[in-house]
């Protein structure tokens, strides 16, 4: 991790680094200035892992291999949370679920949340879901938000093991075992990174 990436120096030579022996090393570069990380930084990762075509003084052009391997350029949105914790009200569910979802696969999301489903994806097995915001379609305040037993029985199905993240559970420790949920409530059992 560089919290400090510049040019993408350190990137670079985890993509070098991997192309020679094989490996699959992973990099995080942090970069506060946008200008710097979308004209120099993200340009040199993806020439260094897909290869350019150099043109020297004299007008001659050098094909230079690619070393392969790439990257994911994100910025930062607001912050989930608040000073207390709390989700703040501006979150969408699509920027939650996005969150929740990497904190407990460590996959991104297989594709943008839709805001009317509670099913935000299925990794090595375990269903992941969120009611959150009124997914449901309750936009009472206390609403849909909630697992009970008729909102677990609307939920899409899925064989095997599942995780629902909800305000609040109702369901006895039995009734989840049986069902095969680990349930976590919001905001408390959410990881922060």
């Amino acid at each position: 991790m560089d919290s400090f990436c510049g040019t993408g120096t350190t990137g670079h030579a985890v993509l070098d680094l991997n192309h020679e022996d094989d490996q699959r090393r992973r990099f995080i570069l942090i970069e506060l200035e946008k200008g710097i990380c979308q004209s120099i930084t993200r340009e040199r990762l993806q020439k260094a892992a897909e290869g350019y075509i150099f043109e020297t003084a004299k007008k001659k052009k050098i094909q230079i291999d690619g070393l392969g391997g790439g990257f994911r350029y994100v910025t930062l949105g607001i912050s989930l949370f608040d000073e207390a914790g709390n989700i703040r009200k501006e979150v969408s569910f699509a920027d939650l679920a996005a969150h929740v979802f990497f904190t407990e696969t460590g996959e991104p999301l297989p594709k943008p949340a839709a805001s009317k489903s509670p099913l935000l994806g299925i990794q090595s097995g375990v269903a992941v879901y969120l009611l959150y915001n009124g997914v449901l379609g309750d936009k009472r305040v206390n609403g849909g938000n909630i697992l009970i037993g008729p909102v677990l029985d609307s939920l899409p199905t899925h064989d095997g093991p599942r995780v629902i993240y909800g305000e609040g559970c109702r369901l006895s420790a039995a009734r989840l075992k049986r069902e095969g949920v680990t349930f976590r409530q919001i905001p408390y059992q959410i990881k922060v990174g």
